[in-house]
């Protein structure tokens, strides 16, 4: 397992110890969600320990709390076929961002007043979003994002931000198809961008039931969401902003 920069695989930490991987290699994405014991073998070869290391590791913590070592080895061993077949080892991987307590503001309606100039920046914001997003795979949206966040801005106030969001939504009405999450929160990003502003996006995951999802925070605040449409929280995977990098 390799950590540096341009990482391929990016890790959230789930309540109950377990994690779910995003692996950024192909399409838009792939996750993989695993266990609290499957998640300690991860964050070894994450941190840099060689396969046999953290095997023999975790099988001497197993094995000091009473557990039989062949049963164990076995086990651990299975883990890593899985995790060889699904290409995640030597793969580049990002450390796992901390889990922030976040509050969930609910988002504004599309038809909230706006100024021109954020309606233009909405509508430029879901165009780019789109053709990223449905042209290349999600490796290169997440190569511009983090391009873009080396550009000096101004951090966005919560009301900014939810006013750039509800001119994406508004903008998405003029797109054939459904614009979801990943696009939505893509488009603010880059509206604010064009404003001069600067968001967080952020894409994780969740546990019971697994899911994946993707928003835009500032200063700790989810913007442009409804707590009561998902069950939060969700643990972030991938953090892309001023104050994230």
């Amino acid at each position: 397992m390799r950590v540096g920069t341009a990482p391929q695989l990016f890790t959230a930490r789930l309540p109950g110890g377990g994690v779910a991987v995003m692996d950024i290699r192909a399409g838009r994405g792939r996750w993989h969600h695993f266990n609290a014991t499957a998640a300690l073998l991860w964050h070894r070869l994450t941190e840099g320990a060689p396969l046999a290391q953290a095997v023999d590791g975790l099988t001497e913590a197993f094995v000091a709390q009473g557990a039989d070592e062949g049963v164990v080895r076995a086990a651990l061993a299975a883990l890593a076929d899985q995790l060889r077949e699904l290409g995640l080892l030597g793969a580049r991987c990002a450390a796992a961002p901390d889990p922030a307590v976040v509050t969930v503001l609910s988002t504004v309606p599309a038809s909230t007043p706006m100024g021109a100039v954020d309606r233009v920046a909405g509508m430029v914001g879901m165009a780019t979003s789109l053709i990223l997003l449905r042209c290349a795979p999600i490796r290169a949206s997440v190569a511009v994002a983090r391009a873009l966040a080396r550009i000096p801005a101004r951090p966005a106030m919560p009301g900014e931000a939810d006013v750039l969001f509800a001119s994406v939504r508004r903008a998405a009405r003029c797109w054939p198809g459904k614009a979801a999450c990943l696009e939505e929160s893509l488009a603010c990003y880059l509206a604010a961008v064009l404003r001069g502003r600067s968001v967080t996006w952020v894409i994780g995951a969740r546990t019971a039931p697994a899911g994946a999802h993707a928003w835009n925070e500032v200063d700790e605040l989810v913007i442009g969401q409804d707590a009561a449409d998902r069950l939060w929280p969700y643990a972030p995977a991938l953090r892309i902003g001023h104050r994230a990098e």
